[in-house]
């Protein structure tokens, strides 16, 4: 056969160039390939659970009793664990009452600075803040309203206050987690949903509540609607468990810090701390002397009430000679130790076990919604257990401090947390409205209204930031938060200091300086503030509204635009803050790890120089793959 004859428009090489076109193609699309592996995933997606464990079926019966045997003694410790967070977070609270317990009855004894209502919203906060317990700051003012000091319409803004610092716990817990950056993101906003919830509650339903008094009407007249009796006291459920442990360390008395608040002179000199816990009154009709009387003594007739101790307590401090303050101090100490503790072998545990199918399981139970005609239901399911769970544990701050390691790890999603917080803040209310029916018939009116006003507050914020979903503002403001505090952490704790103890700090100490100088003093930082949010919405939506000038905050120095300077001179002061033993051990393994190259160095020769220098081009090239590689992912 006879060969084909060439052409003149070099069709020769043409197959030479089909072999060497893919090769091009593949060279020029790398870049495309390592530029769509830099798509970051959304941060806020919860991490896939996969059941990588070894199926039930394939095990032999003694890796059958072994599993059962290991997830029995990992439920057990688990339980042990939550039992010992729970009775740290009541000797806590025992711990800030002894320390500020009293100062928190002094601050309620300003009346006229409460007749503020800005000034009684940041008094509730620090008293919740100083005893840690929302329900003995209220059962102070409800002490308060029933002795005849406070209005019902002035202890409303207190009970907002309430409302907002016991939130601060949960916070707390969230800072547990700082260590990894993803499980911190998740888990402080999981804590700041709630805080956040709490704040435009109240930055809405006060302003609202001294126009109109409408929770004063509404729970006025719910009161006198239905002729409610005094009964029996709420149920102790949860602290049934708890009582016999935390009783045998301390055990308080109530009344002092009430006392304190009412003005009575002798409450002033009591220790919080309960010496006799079985005693016995018996009233009695004596002569005593008038006091005016002025030219000779006279008497009268007179109740006179003389109690008997019986039995003293059995806890470790009922003899003790320290002070409160001390007392305090070490409980206090020894609380936040095994609270951390528990924390964190909590999270590490939960770790453990939410793996394999379980994980899958317990993923879908918590975050799975109805079928769609009924999808709308399942936030208000989630409020309704929330609720339920606050009242079984009787303290919406240990439920939501129980879900915020959740929320770390990826279990229970942000939007699933939202509605279990609201329903624990409606929980909380339920135990106050028990506790108040059993009030005496003449304070029942005032404690249940009270108890009324803090539910109807907390069923007002929901019907506000939870039926429309556009409404849901405090998950978009706290994923906003956590994504900032996983990038600068320190953040988290600039947030707690200014928002529960700077800003209230500042706003009493104006208040206490008159309402004049208040106003003077918030006023103009509220308008810059509003004009800063406006401009920044305005910047993001519709920056052709605004000038020039404010389409951006580059006109500003950077550290009034940007956290980078702030985050620069964190690093710095933490750098210095570095222990000298940390810096020689660091010295040291740099030498070891020196010394251990140059060893490698001198064992690795050649007879031919020239193989060094190819083994050393490979290493090279080698480690510029590695580089690539990474830079790709």
């Amino acid at each position: 056969m006879a060969p084909r004859p060439k052409q003149e428009d070099g069709s020769e090489g043409k197959p030479t160039e089909t072999l060497d076109v893919p090769r091009k193609k593949s060279l020029s699309m790398a870049p495309a390939v390592s530029t769509a592996a830099l798509i970051e995933d959304d941060p806020w997606d919860m991490p896939e659970l996969q059941d990588t464990g070894v199926k039930w079926a394939d095990l032999d019966t003694k890796g059958k009793i072994l599993r059962v045997l290991t997830i029995a003694a990992k439920l057990i410790l688990l339980l042990g664990l939550l039992y010992m967070f729970v009775c740290s977070l009541d000797i806590l609270s025992s711990a800030f009452q002894l320390v500020g317990g009293k100062a928190a009855g002094d601050i309620f004894q300003e009346n006229t600075v409460l007749s503020n209502p800005l000034a009684g919203l940041v008094i509730g906060m620090l008293v919740t803040l100083l005893v840690q317990s929302s329900s003995t700051s209220s059962s102070i003012v409800v002490t308060m309203v029933s002795s005849g000091l406070l209005e019902v319409s002035t202890a409303v803004p207190i009970i907002m206050g309430t409302n907002i610092g016991t939130s601060v716990t949960n916070t707390f817990v969230a800072m547990t987690q700082v260590g990894d950056r993803n499980k911190f993101r998740r888990a402080f906003a999981g804590a700041t949903v709630h805080d956040f919830f709490n704040w435009l509650s109240v930055l809405v339903l006060l302003p609202l509540e001294v126009a109109t008094g409408y929770l004063v009407k509404l729970t006025d007249l719910i009161v006198k609607s239905f002729n409610i009796q005094s009964g029996e006291n709420a149920p102790a459920l949860l602290n049934v468990i708890t009582d016999p442990l935390t009783q045998s360390i301390i055990e308080l008395d109530e009344t002092v810090i009430s006392g304190i608040a009412v003005g009575d002179p002798e409450a002033k000199n009591k220790s919080l701390i309960k010496v006799w816990c079985q005693t016995a009154s018996n009233t009695t009709i004596q002569n005593v002397t008038a006091s005016n009387c002025s030219n000779f003594p006279c008497w009268e007739l007179k109740n006179v009430t003389e109690i008997t101790n019986i039995k003293k307590c059995n806890h470790i401090f009922v003899n003790t000679n320290l002070s409160d303050l001390a007392v305090g101090l070490i409980l206090l100490a020894c609380s936040l130790l095994i609270l951390c503790t528990c924390l964190i072998l909590i999270v590490k545990l939960l770790n453990s076990m939410l793996k394999g199918q379980v994980a899958v399981v317990i993923n879908k139970i918590m975050n799975t919604d109805f079928p769609f005609p009924f999808a709308w239901l399942t936030g208000y399911i989630a409020i309704v257990v929330g609720a339920g769970m606050t009242f079984i544990v009787q303290s919406s701050s240990v439920f939501t401090s129980a879900i915020t390691p959740l929320v770390g790890i990826g279990v229970i999603k942000l939007e699933r947390a939202y509605p279990l917080s609201l329903g624990s803040n409606i929980g909380t209310t339920t135990t106050a409205i028990l506790a108040a029916m059993a009030s005496p018939v003449e304070k029942l009116g005032n404690s249940l209204q009270i108890a009324l006003v803090h539910l109807f507050f907390n069923l007002s914020g929901i019907v506000l930031w939870y039926p429309i979903p556009f409404t849901r503002l405090p998950i978009r403001m706290a994923k906003a938060l956590g994504q900032l505090t996983a990038q600068y952490r320190w953040f988290s704790g600039f947030y707690i200091i200014a928002c529960f103890f700077a800003f209230p700090l500042l706003v009493f100490g104006l208040s206490l300086a008159g309402w004049q100088v208040l106003v003077g003093v918030l006023v103009p930082i509220v308008a810059v503030l509003i004009f800063v949010i406006i401009v920044n919405i305005l910047q993001k939506h519709k920056p052709q509204w605004l000038p020039s000038v404010l389409r951006s905050w580059d006109f500003l120095p950077q550290w009034a635009h940007s956290l980078e300077p702030w985050d620069r001179v964190v690093t710095i002061m933490a750098a210095r803050c570095c222990c000298c033993c940390k810096c020689c051990n660091v010295t040291e393994e740099d030498e070891e790890t020196g010394t251990q190259e140059n060893k490698d160095n001198e064992i690795e020769m050649y007879d031919k120089p020239t193989i060094s220098v190819e083994i050393k081009e490979a290493k090279k090239t080698s480690d510029s793959c590695e580089i690539l590689k990474a830079t790709s992912l």
